[in-house]
């Protein structure tokens, strides 16, 4: 399988998930934390180090580096230290010879034997927060991680459609259309919300873009806006 290190000059639609597409207001909108919080893990404080190291300051960030801070902020939530994340990062970075690992469909895959392994070469490793296992040796993902799984298609082994806003809605992110914006069938559900906000009405909407109703007040509601029945 090729790396996605090695795919940053192949075709035009795997360029585009480096682009810097996404502000950390927005990332962290989508990931479900605070933008402080997502500064803070790729630039962390004098003492602690960058759970998610690499990106550029005021640089907006790719849609790989969007996708590792959701897995982190799952990871958080589940009460796993930036050190021990950074420490996981590094070392499925190194095994799977990936520059964004956690974007990876070997993560999925792969992910919960990768941490065990970590965890018996270094016993403070809390990686085991994260897996869990059956008394035949099976191990698999907490829930929670599970549930962060779940919200992605993965095509060409990689995290490459997000359902944003959970599989019961019809708003996706995919680097490849729209340039990357959350959307409903390839409009932007920005530019939804601009057509609200001018005045339109919902049969408007769905003429102009051959949109449901539903699909429409999906993507405003994503957007922050709660249509009246």
């Amino acid at each position: 399988m090729p790396t996605i290190i090695a795919v940053r000059s192949a075709e035009p639609w795997r360029r585009r998930l480096f682009l810097p597409a996404y502000t950390v207001a927005d990332t962290a909108r989508y990931a479900r934390t605070t933008p402080q919080t997502v500064y803070y893990w790729h630039f962390g404080g004098p003492t602690i180090g960058p759970a998610l190291p690499g990106r550029e300051h005021r640089r907006p960030l790719s849609y790989l580096e969007l996708i590792e801070v959701a897995f982190v902020t799952t990871f958080r939530a589940l009460g796993l230290s930036l050190q021990k994340i950074r420490k996981a990062r590094e070392y499925a970075a190194q095994t799977l010879n990936s520059e964004f690992p956690f974007a990876e469909l070997k993560w999925k895959t792969e992910g919960q034997h990768m941490l065990l392994d970590l965890w018996k070469s270094e016993p403070d490793f809390e990686g085991k927060r994260l897996i869990i296992g059956d008394a035949d040796g099976q191990v698999t993902w907490q829930d929670m991680v599970g549930d962060r799984f779940a919200e992605f298609d993965y095509q060409h082994d990689l995290a490459l459609i997000w359902h944003v806003a959970g599989r019961q809605s019809r708003v996706t992110i995919d680097p490849r259309i729209a340039f990357g914006a959350p959307m409903v069938r390839g409009i932007a559900t920005w530019v939804l919300k601009g057509r609200w906000k001018a005045g339109e009405s919902i049969e408007d909407i769905e003429e102009d873009f051959q949109l449901d109703k539903s699909g429409i007040e999906q993507g405003l509601q994503f957007e922050g806006i709660k249509v009246a029945v």
